[in-house]
C-alpha cells in the first residue's frame, strides 16, 4: 500500500511538472508571436537578448565572440580560426565550403555558416560556430545588375566552452589555433616568385614558382650541400635566438662563381625546401633608395630576397649616380649605402625569417663593405662541375650510377673546366644508347680541354709580349737620356 500510495505521489508530481513546463512553453510562444506581430525589430531584438541574458547568467558555458574585423583592420584570429577549422570538419558536418584561387594547387575547404565543429583541446571541449549575418544596403546599388539586391555580410565565430577553462582559452589554445594555422598555410602555400614591373609601377606581381630543383638533383659537391642544407635548417629554427642576441632574424648567403654553375638552381632548391616565395630584386630598375627602401619593406616574412650580379649592379648605379652629380642633376639611382642600410641597418629588422642572396660571377670587384660578416654571412663558391656532381647528373638525366666509361670522363672533368649546366646539355642530346652519350660527353670535354689549353697558351704569350713591349720601352727611354741599363 506504501508503495502504491509513493507511486501515486510521483506520478502526480511528474503530472504536475509538465503542466507548469506546458504552460511555460505555451506563455513563451504566445509572447513570441505577440512581440514579433506587434513590435519592430529593435524592440524585439532588445527585449529576446534580455532574455538571452538570464539564461546565460545560470548557464555554465562561456562564448567568446572573434569578429571578422578588428575595427579597420583584419582580425588576427578570425584567419587563423578560417584556417584551423579546416581539417577539423568531421563527418558529421553536413555543409562545407570549398574553393581553390586561380593558379593554386591546393583546394581550401571551411566551415559553412551555423556549422558547428567540436575541438578538443588537452581534455578541454570547444565548440565553434560561424555566425554570417546579411543586411541589405538601402544607399548602394550594383551596377553590374540593376535588378539585385546588394547585401552586406557581417562575419564572425562564436567559440562556447565552460567558463573555469577561461584562461586556458586565452593564454594557451588561442594562441596554439594562431600556430597551428600559420602551419598549415605554410605547408599549403603555392611557392611564388616576386619580380617587379617598373614601368607599371604595381610594386611586386607574383607568378608560381614552378622550378623543379631540390638539394637531391644538384650537381654540387656533397659536403657543400649537406653544409647548405644544415645552415638554413638551423637558421629557421633559431627564432628566440635571434631575439635572445638582438640581431634580426636573418641570413645572408654570397653565391659566387663562373656563369652556370647552377646559382639559380640554388636559390629555387632552398625554396622549395623552406617552401619560401622568392622575390627577385632587379636594381638597375630603381630610381631612388626610397624606392629600394619602399619595395623592401614590402616583401613577406618566410621569403628569399635575390639580387642577381651584385657587382654589376652596383657598379653601374655608382657610375650613373657620379655621372648626375656631374652634370648638377639629382642623384637618381640605388647607391651601395642605401642597400647596406637595408641588410644590417634599422630597416633589416623590418619584417623576421627571411633570407637575402647576392650573385655574382667576379667576388673580386666586390667592395669589401658588401663581405663583411653580419651582412653576407656564409660564402658559397659554386665551382666548376666535379666528378661527383657529373655522377649525380648521370643518375639524373641517364638513371644510372656506374659504367665503364665513367673513369674516363672522370678523369677529363676537372681539366676540362666545363660547368654543370654544359654537362648537363651534352647528357639531354637525346641519344638512345647511354654509351653513345657518354661516348659524345667525352669528346666534349677533350674539345673543352683543348681550347683551355690553347687559351691559356694564348694568354702566356700576350703576357710575355707585353712584358717584353715595357722593357723594350724602358732601354728606350734610357738610351734617349743616355743612362744606362743593366736590363737585357
Amino acid at each position: 500500500m506504501a508503495n502504491s500510495s509513493q507511486d501515486s505521489n510521483n506520478l502526480a508530481t511528474a503530472k504536475t511538472i509538465l503542466s507548469t513546463v506546458g504552460t511555460v512553453v505555451a506563455t513563451a510562444m504566445v509572447v513570441r508571436t505577440v512581440v514579433q506581430d506587434y513590435f519592430p525589430p529593435e524592440f524585439q531584438e532588445y527585449i529576446f537578448s534580455g532574455i538571452r541574458n538570464i539564461f546565460n547568467r545560470f548557464s555554465p558555458e562561456l562564448t567568446m565572440v572573434i569578429d571578422e574585423f578588428d575595427g579597420l583592420v583584419n582580425n588576427e584570429i578570425y584567419e587563423a580560426a578560417e584556417v584551423y577549422l579546416g581539417p577539423k570538419i568531421t563527418p558529421k558536418t553536413r555543409r562545407l565550403k570549398i574553393s581553390r584561387p586561380e593558379k593554386e594547387k591546393n583546394f581550401n575547404i571551411s566551415m559553412e555558416k551555423n556549422q558547428e565543429v567540436v575541438d578538443l583541446y588537452k581534455g578541454v571541449k570547444l565548440k565553434w560556430q560561424w555566425i554570417c549575418n546579411r543586411f541589405e544596403s538601402k544607399h548602394f546599388y550594383n551596377p553590374r545588375d540593376m535588378n539585385s539586391t546588394l547585401k552586406s555580410e557581417v562575419r564572425s565565430f562564436e567559440l562556447t566552452f565552460n567558463k573555469k577553462y577561461k584562461d586556458l582559452v586565452i593564454n594557451s589554445y588561442l594562441p596554439h589555433v594562431i600556430n597551428e594555422a600559420n602551419s598549415l598555410k605554410q605547408e599549403k602555400k603555392t611557392i611564388k616568385i616576386y619580380t617587379v614591373d617598373y614601368h607599371r609601377g604595381d610594386g611586386w606581381t607574383p607568378v608560381n614558382l614552378d622550378h623543379p630543383a631540390k638539394f637531391e638533383t644538384l650537381a654540387m659537391d656533397g659536403d657543400q650541400k649537406d653544409m647548405i642544407l644544415k645552415d638554413i635548417e638551423k637558421f629557421v629554427e633559431r627564432r628566440e635566438f635571434y631575439r635572445k642576441v638582438g640581431k634580426a632574424w636573418k641570413r645572408g648567403y654570397l653565391l659566387y662563381g663562373p656563369p652556370g654553375t647552377g646559382k639559380s638552381s640554388l636559390v629555387a632548391a632552398m625554396a622549395n625546401h623552406l617552401n619560401f616565395d622568392i622575390y627577385d630584386l632587379e636594381l638597375t630598375g630603381l630610381r631612388r633608395n626610397s624606392e629600394l627602401r619602399s619595395l623592401l619593406v614590402a616583401t613577406a616574412n618566410k621569403s628569399i630576397l635575390v639580387v642577381e650580379d651584385i657587382d654589376a649592379t652596383i657598379d653601374l648605379n655608382n657610375k650613373l649616380a657620379k655621372r648626375s652629380e656631374d652634370h648638377g642633376q639629382e642623384e637618381s639611382k640605388v647607391t651601395l649605402s642605401g642597400l647596406l642600410n637595408f641588410i644590417d641597418g634599422l630597416w633589416s629588422s623590418c619584417g623576421d625569417e627571411r633570407i637575402i642572396i647576392f650573385t655574382t660571377n667576379h667576388i673580386e670587384k666586390l667592395d669589401p663593405a658588401l663581405l663583411r660578416p653580419g651582412r653576407m654571412d656564409v660564402h658559397i663558391y659554386m665551382s666548376y662541375c666535379t666528378p661527383g656532381g657529373f655522377r649525380l647528373l648521370a643518375a639524373n638525366y641517364l638513371g644510372i650510377k656506374e659504367h665503364e666509361l665513367f673513369m674516363d670522363i672522370e678523369q677529363l672533368i676537372d681539366a676540362a673546366k666545363v660547368t654543370p649546366a654544359e654537362v648537363a646539355e651534352q647528357l639531354l642530346k637525346g641519344h638512345d644508347e647511354q654509351v653513345v652519350t657518354l661516348k659524345g660527353l667525352i669528346h666534349f670535354l677533350q674539345d673543352k680541354q683543348k681550347e683551355n689549353v690553347e687559351a691559356m697558351t694564348k694568354n702566356e704569350e700576350e703576357t710575355n709580349k707585353e712584358r717584353t713591349e715595357q722593357i723594350n720601352n724602358k732601354e728606350n727611354q734610357a738610351e734617349n737620356k743616355d743612362i744606362p741599363t743593366n736590363e737585357s
